[in-house]
C-alpha cells in the first residue's frame, strides 16, 4: 500500500499516543512533517579514528577492547570505563547510570561510541558517549553520515533517525515527486557527500518553502480584497487643520505616506497597510491624520500599543492634536479603577470618543466599540496574530481598516515576500532639524572616564540614559544590573536627579517617572530596555548602553533612538565588556559607523540569521522550517517571480497544488487545496 504524506505519525511502528504527543511538540504531525524535520548537522560516523590521534575538542567515531570498569566515589557517584585500542587509551565516564547499564558494560568486551572528548583531571574523556557493546569485534562502519536532529525533553536522537529511517523507506506514490528525494537525501546523505551539496539541496527546499509561504501570503491578501470595509472620504479637511497646528512641516517621506494611507481609507476595501519607519522618522503623526479621516465619518479608531509607558505617550500626542480639533480621545488600559474603566467603556459604546488609545484591554470582550472603522496597532510584531485580528470583528457590519506600524526595519531583500499580504510604506527621512548621533565604543575600562563626561552634560542642563539589560544580579549572567548600578550613580552625581525605571515597577509608577524624567525633574534616568520604545524627550541627549555586546543590532539601534530627537548633537556610548566574539566587534562596529536602521537590519540578518524577522511580520505564526533567512534571502526575487507565474498560469496549478498541500496545508488564504 502506499504511503501518503498527509497520513498521521500514528501510522508509523512504534508510534503510540505518549510519543505522537511529544512529537507535536516538534510540529510533527503527518508523515510529511517527519520529513520536513531536517537535520541541522551531520556527524561522520563512517570512520573509526583510532585512539591515539584522538585529541581534546574532537568529536569523533571510536572503538577498543573494556580493559576496566569500576564505580568511584567522590563528590558523587560515577562510572569510570577504560578503553584501549593497541594505538592508546581514552576513559569514558558517566556520571548517571543503572545497574544494567553497569553490568552490560562489565561484561561486555568491546565498546563502540560516539562523543565530544576533553580532559578530566589528566585522563582523556567522553562523557556521556552514544555507544554500543560487543564480545567480538564490531564490524565495519556503515557508510552513511549521521544526522542530528533539533529535538525536545523525552525524545532522543536514536528514537528521532529510526522514525525517520522508516518514512524515508516507505513506498511513495509515483506523482509524488523530486522534493520527497531530496528530503530522503537530506535525512541520508551517503559518505563521501560533499556538504556543498547539502546546502544546494536544502536550498532548492528553501525556494519551495518560501514560494509556498508567498502564495499564502497572497491569498490573504486575495481573501482580504473581498471582504467590505466602511469607506472613510475626505469630509471637513480636519487634516488641514492639523498641519497649520502642528508646529512642523511633515517630511517629504511622511506627507507621501500619509497620501497613500488616505487613499486606501477612501475605499470599502479593508486597508491593511504596513508603515515601516526608522526610530525618530515620525510615524506617529502619520497614524494621527488616519484618525481624523475616520472621525470626520463619525467613525472611531482603536490605537493599540504594547506597554503601558507607549500607550500613555500616544494618549499624550493624539490628545494634543485631535481634542482641539473637537475629536475626542480616551486611554483604555488594565491599571485603570474599576469606576474609570466603566464611564469609559460606556463612551466607547455610545460613541462619545472618537479614538481609544490601548493596550491589550482593547481586546477584552467587554469593550464594545459604536463604529469602528480603523484598529492602529503600533509595534505590531510584540502582538500576536490572534490578538491583533480580535479587532477585526469589532466592526459592526464591516471590517475595520488596519494601519501597522513597526520601528524595526526589515531588510530591504525581505520585505516584497514576507509583506506580500500587506501594502508596505517606507518613510526613509527623518524630520528637518534633527542632529546625528556620534556613537562610541567604550571599554568597560574606561568607565571612569565615561562617567565624568556624562557629568559635563548632566551640568550643562542635559539629560541622559543609562541603560542595562538586568533588573537584578545573577549567577548566571555576567552583566551589569540597573538596581546595582543606581546607587552608585546616585553617588557619584550627587548634584543631580538620578531615578530607576525597570519592568517590574507598577504601572503608574513607570509612568510616573517616565513624565518627570519628561518635565526635566530627572537628569539622569537608569532603566532596563523597557524604554526601548516609544520615549520622546527632546532634551535627552545621551545613552549610555552596559553590555551593548550582549545586544542585537535592532536592540541597540532602538535604544539609542532615544537620543538625538531634538535640535542639539546627541551621542551614544555602547560599553563592552573583555574577551568579544567576532560576531559582536562586527555589530558593535557597525552601530558605530552607521545610523541608517535598514543598513544595520541587512547586516543582523547576515550576522544572526532571521532573528526577529518572522516576529517582526506575525508574531505566533510558525517560523520557517527549512528556510534560513539569513542564508536564502538571495532567493527572495526568484521566489517573487516563481509565485506570481504560479497564481496567473493555469497550467502550473498542479505545482502550486503541490507546493500548498506541503507547507501549508491548513492555512492557504484564498488559494485553497
Amino acid at each position: 500500500m502506499k504511503a501518503r504524506p498527509e497520513a498521521d505519525v500514528t501510522t508509523l511502528k512504534g508510534v503510540g499516543p505518549r510519543l505522537q504527543s511529544t512529537l507535536a511538540k516538534l510540529g510533527i504531525h503527518r508523515l510529511v512533517d517527519l520529513l520536513l524535520h531536517l537535520p541541522f548537522r551531520y556527524q561522520d560516523r563512517s570512520r573509526v579514528v583510532p585512539l591515539r590521534q584522538i585529541r581534546a575538542g574532537d568529536d569523533c567515531l571510536f572503538e577498543g577492547s573494556i580493559t576496566a570498569c569500576q564505580t568511584l566515589f567522590g563528590r558523587g557517584r560515577s562510572l569510570k570505563v577504560t578503553l584501549e585500542d593497541g594505538t592508546g587509551q581514552v576513559v569514558l565516564r558517566f556520571f548517571h547510570f543503572s545497574r544494567y547499564q553497569q553490568e552490560n558494560l562489565s561484561k561486555s568486551t568491546y565498546l563502540r561510541g560516539y562523543g565530544t572528548f576533553r580532559f578530566y583531571g589528566r585522563d582523556l574523556t567522553c562523557a556521556h558517549p552514544e555507544y554500543e557493546t560487543f564480545n567480538e569485534p564490531p564490524p565495519p562502519p556503515e557508510a552513511t553520515l549521521t544526522p542530528v536532529y533539533p529535538t525536545t525533553q523525552g525524545l532522543g536522537q536514536a528514537r528521532l533517525r529510526s522514525l525517520a529511517d522508516q518514512v524515508c523507506n516507505l513506498d511513495w506514490p509515483d506523482d509524488i515527486g523530486t522534493p520527497f528525494a531530496d528530503l530522503e537525501f537530506l535525512h541520508r546523505p551517503p559518505t563521501g557527500t560533499d556538504f556543498s551539496e547539502i546546502d544546494a539541496v536544502r536550498e532548492k527546499i528553501a525556494h519551495d518553502e518560501l514560494t509556498a509561504y508567498y502564495l499564502v501570503m497572497k491569498g490573504r491578501a486575495l481573501e482580504r480584497k473581498a471582504n467590505v470595509a466602511p469607506a472613510l472620504p475626505r469630509s471637513k479637511a480636519l487634516g488641514r487643520d492639523l498641519l497649520r497646528r502642528l508646529g512642523f512641516k511633515l517630511t517629504q517621506a511622511q506627507a507621501r505616506v500619509v497620501s497613500e494611507v488616505l487613499t486606501d481609507l477612501e475605499k470599502p476595501v479593508p486597508m491593511l497597510r504596513l508603515v515601516q519607519g526608522d526610530v525618530g522618522s515620525g510615524k506617529t503623526v502619520v497614524a494621527a491624520f488616519a484618525a481624523i479621516r475616520a472621525a470626520e465619518q463619525n467613525c472611531q479608531t482603536a490605537v493599540m500599543a504594547p506597554t503601558e509607558l507607549l500607550a500613555e505617550q500616544h494618549h499624550i500626542n493624539f490628545a494634543a492634536w485631535l481634542e482641539p480639533l473637537g475629536i475626542n480621545v480616551t486611554l483604555l488600559t488594565g491599571q485603570l479603577s474599576a469606576a474609570e474603566q466603566r464611564d469609559r467603556l460606556e463612551a466607547i459604546e455610545n460613541g462619545s470618543v472618537a479614538v481609544i488609545v490601548g493596550t491589550h484591554a482593547l481586546f477584552q470582550d467587554k469593550v464594545v466599540f459604536n463604529n469602528l472603522a480603523l484598529s492602529i496597532i503600533d509595534e505590531q510584531h510584540r502582538f500576536g496574530v490572534h490578538q491583533r485580528m480580535a479587532l477585526k470583528y469589532k466592526g459592526n457590519s464591516y471590517e475595520p481598516h488596519q494601519l501597522v506600524m513597526t520601528a524595526t526595519p526589515i531588510p530591504r531583500t525581505l520585505t516584497m515576500a514576507l509583506y506580500a499580504d500587506m501594502d508596505v510604506s517606507v518613510i526613509d527621512e527623518l524630520p528637518a532639524g534633527r542632529q546625528p548621533i556620534t556613537t562610541h565604543t567604550v571599554a568597560v575600562g574606561r568607565r571612569d572616564e565615561l562617567v565624568k563626561e556624562v557629568e559635563k552634560v548632566l551640568t550643562s542642563g542635559r539629560q541622559a540614559y543609562w541603560v542595562c539589560t538586568l533588573i537584578d544580579e545573577s549567577d548566571e549572567i555576567d552583566a551589569t544590573a540597573a538596581t546595582t548600578l543606581f546607587p552608585e550613580l546616585v553617588k557619584k552625581y550627587p548634584g543631580n536627579q538620578v531615578a530607576l525605571l525597570h519592568g517590574r515597577m507598577k504601572s503608574q509608577e513607570k509612568i510616573g517617572v517616565m513624565q518627570a524624567f519628561k518635565d526635566g525633574e530627572i537628569d539622569l534616568l537608569v532603566a532596563t530596555t523597557v524604554i526601548e520604545v516609544g520615549v520622546d524627550v527632546p532634551n535627552a541627549t545621551v545613552m549610555v548602553i552596559e553590555n551593548a555586546e550582549r545586544m542585537g543590532l535592532a536592540q541597540l539601534h532602538q535604544l539609542r533612538g532615544r537620543v538625538g530627537r531634538g535640535s542639539v548633537a546627541s551621542h551614544c556610548y555602547l560599553l563592552f565588556s573583555e574577551h568579544l566574539s567576532e560576531g559582536a566587534k562586527v555589530r558593535l562596529t557597525a552601530m558605530r559607523d552607521s545610523q541608517d536602521g535598514f543598513y544595520l537590519a541587512e547586516q543582523d540578518l547576515k550576522l544572526r540569521g532571521p532573528g526577529d524577522i518572522l516576529g517582526t511580520r506575525q508574531a505566533g505564526e510558525q517560523s520557517f522550517r527549512i528556510a534560513d533567512l539569513g542564508l536564502h534571502a538571495h532567493l527572495m526575487p526568484k521566489v517573487i517571480e516563481r509565485g506570481e507565474k504560479l497564481i496567473t498560469d493555469d497550467a502550473r496549478s498542479e505545482e502550486m497544488f503541490n507546493l500548498l498541500k506541503t507547507w501549508a496545508p491548513a492555512d492557504s488564504g484564498n488559494l485553497t487545496v
